[in-house]
């Protein structure tokens, strides 16, 4: 078994053709079948069911095509720590974060890492909490940054920064006028939430069931800016995070719904794969993140 070997395994199931794959990875079809045939030998088993039109991977094969991924990305961590022994910061670095941190929390911090480590290139990946999870567990992300909570005992949960929660209504919105809101006001409102999966959507079902509110509808919309859209043209009251909403503000576009209570607040978190402690890269993101200050 050799890495170009998972690599042919893990396209082939992407691509569920052998002419196509080989194409793709500009070899020849034959080579491909040696491949999957050298796999299959390995492992004692049988990676795909065959027909003429038809190429299905295996429940060994689903095994083999997790773990294919996980032996790859640990293949190219140790290559890019046997760089940094030798070398400056560089190399690559690639991070999955939730929808509020990836869009406007992250992108400042990007600056100022790329102004400090010019050879150091980033791709980010950006999804909801459960998405980012998977992707950390999975070594499909070096690091990932949640706003959500997580019970997988597989990776590493840091704190970093806390996030002020509010509630958000149009300038023409009826609670717009009132100076201070009570749970009651809040009660039969049309709501606007995140998907399933997402930190942010957590909080808002999470605070409606606490406080035994009544929901008129309730709209799921899977992008920050929809939701802001949906709620600058008075469709309904959303929870966001304080920190997405500062140029609606300054533009009078959106309303802080002012509740008597004290504000909501959450934590933002960094996770991690524990094989990716020693990344150096990953070491002097965390670093770096780790002086964002608490807002």
């Amino acid at each position: 078994m050799n890495i170009e070997e998972l690599h042919t395994f893990i396209k082939l199931c992407e691509i569920k053709n052998f002419t196509k794959t080989a194409d793709t990875l500009c070899m020849s079809q034959p080579t491909v079948s040696l491949h999957i045939k050298n796999l299959e030998k390995e492992f004692q088993t049988q990676l795909f069911q065959r027909s003429p039109k038809l190429l299905c991977i295996t429940p060994t094969g689903e095994i083999l095509l997790e773990r294919a991924k996980q032996m790859i990305q640990l293949y190219e961590q140790t290559k890019q720590e046997m760089l940094d022994y030798h070398h400056a910061v560089q190399g690559h670095l690639k991070i999955g974060a939730s929808f509020t941190i990836g869009e406007y929390i992250l992108p400042p911090l990007l600056v100022e890492l790329k102004e400090k480590y010019p050879e150091l290139s980033f791709q980010i990946i950006i999804g909801n909490t459960d998405e980012i999870v998977q992707y950390a567990k999975l070594f499909q992300v070096d690091i990932g940054l949640v706003e959500g909570k997580t019970n997988e005992k597989e990776i590493i949960v840091e704190p970093f920064k806390d996030d002020e929660l509010v509630i958000v209504s149009s300038v023409q919105h009826p609670l717009a006028a009132k100076e201070k809101v009570t749970i009651a006001d809040l009660q039969n409102e049309d709501w606007i939430t995140r998907e399933i999966g997402s930190g942010t959507g957590e909080y808002l079902k999470h605070f409606l069931q606490t406080n035994e509110l009544k929901v008129k509808t309730l709209l799921s919309i899977s992008s920050i800016q929809g939701i802001k859209e949906t709620v600058i043209n008075n469709l309904g009251l959303s929870l966001l995070s304080k920190s997405v909403i500062e140029r609606d503000l300054k533009m009078g576009e959106i309303h802080v719904v002012q509740l008597e209570n004290t504000p909501f607040w959450r934590t933002f978190s960094y996770i991690y794969s524990p094989s990716m402690k020693k990344k150096r890269n990953v070491k002097i993101f965390i670093e770096e993140l780790c002086q964002l200050k608490t807002s």
